[in-house]
């Protein structure tokens, strides 16, 4: 599924990363810089000290936590009639417009006026009711994540501290909306997605959900089942806002 927040998944990372970052970069004063003729210091690497810096896909790791994957199926089954509703009011509006156009030469003035007047009307009634219904979809999906959020954020932030992590980054979204302009994904040295989530899972004690196939072309990390709610309104486009970046570790 693609979702869409309203919270900034790279503000939150930083957030949560900065006491670990603290641990770190507090119990050092800053460098001075080199005397003049003095051969330069080697390049800084990722691992100073012990301290490595990470990435996570606090996205998936919100969808893909089993209590995630729960929440959204439960939201999805919860909103379907209202989707239902509005597609049978959309094909509603196709029909009559179906109607206006092969019968529209043969009606009278008076008949193809009404049929244009109730077209407008349900026209106008879908859309308002796409619009409500879009943004209770967001809403609910924003609290659900939120909610995930908020407790997982702690789990973040010890795993990061105790393998010695002195910054995670959030690769939700790509760049230039988010931080991270390329990050290594597929080393579990590096990005913490999938530790976290077990580390989630087993905290919340919330049982796996059983196992689906992937939507086409989701990333997907492994051992879980990727939720899909298949919400939106009929004949509107859903905003692309699934982490789209790299796949989580293998």
């Amino acid at each position: 599924m693609k979702l869409k927040l309203v919270c900034s998944f790279a503000a939150m990372a930083i957030l949560v990363a900065a006491p670990v970052c603290a641990q770190t970069t507090n119990t050092a004063s800053s460098p001075l810089p080199p005397a003049p003729g003095a051969a330069s210091d080697p390049a800084p690497s990722t691992t100073v000290g012990g301290s490595k810096i990470g990435t996570i896909n606090i996205q998936n790791a919100i969808l893909y936590s089993n209590e995630g994957q729960r929440d959204f199926e439960a939201m999805r089954k919860k909103l379907e009639p209202k989707q239902n509703e509005l597609k049978s009011q959309s094909d509603q509006v196709e029909e009559l417009k179906k109607q206006l156009n092969t019968q529209g030469n043969t009606l009278n003035d008076d008949a193809k006026a009404n049929l244009q007047r109730q077209i407008e009307q349900k026209q106008k009634a879908l859309e308002r009711g796409q619009q409500d219904f879009q943004e209770e979809v967001s809403g609910q999906e924003n609290e659900i994540a939120q909610r995930i959020l908020q407790k997982m954020a702690p789990i973040v932030v010890k795993y990061a501290s105790d393998h010695g992590f002195r910054m995670i980054l959030d690769t939700s979204n790509p760049w230039p909306q988010g931080p991270v302009l390329w990050a290594k994904t597929d080393d579990v040295d590096v990005d913490i997605t999938k530790p976290v989530v077990d580390a989630y899972n087993t905290q919340s004690g919330v049982a796996a959900p059983p196992r689906s196939a992937a939507p086409a072309g989701g990333t997907k990390v492994p051992g879980t089942t990727r939720p899909a709610t298949g919400l939106k309104p009929p004949g509107t486009t859903r905003p692309a806002t699934t982490p789209a970046t790299t796949p989580p570790p293998k």
